[in-house]
């Protein structure tokens, strides 16, 4: 490798032709590629469903022992070093990534799928099913789906910030099990193209699939319908602000605009409070809270194995979003390690654990309330419109009902826009930092390294919005997370294996 270069090509490039080589098949055979992978997927719900919901359990538990026992206290840096970040700002940062704009969307209308497909037993569109809604959005934001996040982190940090390994990557967290043969071989190129691939295919859907949040809100504000003329100029105006924020870095760029959301957020979920049903709101809030306490272990592990039948939303769907952010979860402990110099591996775990938690469950009390009050009221059939029609185009219907609805509906399109943008910056952000040839422990990655990542997976994204492919790519991306789940274990033991063999506990510690 020439020292002149800023990326590695030997893992981008083979990533790049692998995720095209996926997509051409999927474009051209859309259809019937998506039929295929939903019967493997369908498959892997009937097999190994209880295997994912022990899996989410699994590592919450490998995550309060990394974090109560003596590893807790070992620092990601210089012990005397105090951290890059605020807390808030730190706290901010993980919340803008972890749960992005899937949070405007999950927490307006996820209640509205469990409604109309509720657990067996329970009759679709009754009080009880509403309950469950809320309670399983919530449950979805909690703490099994970080920890599937965050569980990657321990290692890549102590690699990065403690032993000063040049390589921000999964295979130099690997060498301490496998050896430099492996590390420097074909064994650990394949991790890496692994890596590349589940986040470069799941970046593309993101930017493809999370462009309709904004587009359906703004064809209700300006009266015009959705095209893919506007759905490419809202993708440009969204990429352009995330090749910014990527570019200006973690300080400049990708921290302001997410501590700027935290406020901008907040004031939205006051307004809607204030203007909107407060009181059923809070009311509802406490109800969905009390329900999803209840029923946290039946949600965690039921498959439902005693009933007939086909499998209901929350069990099928429960499988895919524990497989889906597995194939995250790579980026997301990767990114998360960048950013922790200086906290303690106690202070990133349990900050990831529970800010975005917190974050998610206010998010879904507020916006999972105000949707279901106006089914309840009989403003709108909710439960028919999401099933008849696109299911973002009941999101400006739902906000219009308030007071300001043009204004709501304007906020609402802002902070999903920036939510959209933090994930993909910091998603820009980290693969070129996993890509480039500079020492990572001292450097931060190119700028233009950075936006030629953008722009890579902008043209991907755009030509599979144009010809097709995007939702077959979504459940590929789901099963991508098959392999992934091996290597956390993998590296939840690597990063015990490296601590010990260092003695961090004692020698770098506060």
């Amino acid at each position: 490798m020439k020292r002149n270069r800023t990326i590695d090509y030997s893992i981008f490039l083979p990533s790049l032709l692998i995720v095209i080589a996926i997509s051409i098949p999927f474009a051209l055979y859309e259809k019937e590629s998506l039929k295929l992978l939903q019967s493997i997927f369908d498959y892997i719900v009937d097999v190994f469903s209880w295997g994912y919901l022990w899996y989410g359990i699994l590592l919450v538990v490998a995550g309060l022992y990394l974090s109560f026992s003596k590893y807790g206290k070992v620092v990601l840096g210089d012990p005397s070093e105090k951290p890059r970040f605020s807390l808030f700002e730190y706290a901010s940062i993980l919340i803008a990534m972890g749960i992005g704009s899937t949070i405007m969307r999950t927490g307006m209308l996820q209640w509205t799928s469990v409604a109309n497909d509720p657990p067996a037993g329970v009759e679709p569109g009754s009080a009880e099913a509403i309950l469950w809604g809320n309670a399983y959005s919530m449950f979805l934001w909690g703490f099994q789906v970080f920890a599937i996040f965050v569980l990657i982190a321990p290692a890549m940090g102590y690699i990065l910030h403690v032993r000063k390994r040049p390589l921000l990557r999964i295979s130099e967290a690997c060498r301490v099990l496998f050896g430099d043969r492996f590390t420097d071989g074909i064994g650990g190129k394949v991790l890496d193209l692994l890596f590349l691939v589940s986040i470069l295919t799941g970046a593309a859907v993101t930017l493809g699939l999370g462009a309709p949040i904004v587009t359906y809100n703004l064809s209700a504000l300006i009266g015009v319908e959705v095209d893919f003329t506007m759905t490419i100029i809202v993708t440009l105006i969204w990429v352009f602000m995330f090749s910014v924020s990527a570019y200006l870095g973690v300080e400049k760029g990708i921290k302001r605009l997410s501590t700027f959301n935290m406020y901008l957020a907040a004031l939205f979920g006051l307004f809607i409070v204030i203007v909107g049903p407060g009181v059923f709101i809070l009311n509802y809030f406490s109800d969905s809270v009390s329900f999803l306490l209840s029923n946290y272990i039946n949600l965690s592990l039921n498959t439902d194995s005693v009933h007939q039948g086909e499998a209901s939303h929350v069990q099928s769907n429960t499988v895919f979003w524990f497989a889906y952010s597995a194939t995250w979860a790579m980026l997301h402990s990767v990114f998360a390690a960048k950013i922790s110099r200086g906290r303690t591996i106690k202070e990133m775990i349990l900050t990831y654990f529970l800010a975005p938690t917190f974050m998610s469950w206010i998010a879904t009390g507020i916006l999972g309330g105000l949707g279901v009050h106006r089914y309840l009221v009989g403003d709108q059939s909710i439960l028919q419109l999401v099933q008849e029609q696109e299911r973002m185009s009941a999101i400006p219907e739902i906000l219009q009902t308030l007071p300001w609805g043009g204004l709501a509906i304007v906020i609402f399109i802002i902070v999903s826009l920036i939510f959209l943008t933090t994930t993909l910056d910091s998603t820009t952000y980290t693969v070129a930092a996993y890509t480039s040839t500079r020492d990572m422990s001292k450097y931060e990655p190119p700028k233009m390294l950075r936006i030629v990542i953008a722009g890579v997976i902008t043209t991907l994204a755009l030509l599979l919005m144009r010809i097709g492919g995007l939702p077959p790519l979504e459940v590929i991306s789901g099963l991508m997370g098959l392999p992934v789940i091996l290597i956390q274990f993998i590296l939840i033991y690597a990063a015990k294996r490296m601590m010990d063999e260092d003695r961090a506990w004692d020698s770098n510690v506060r």
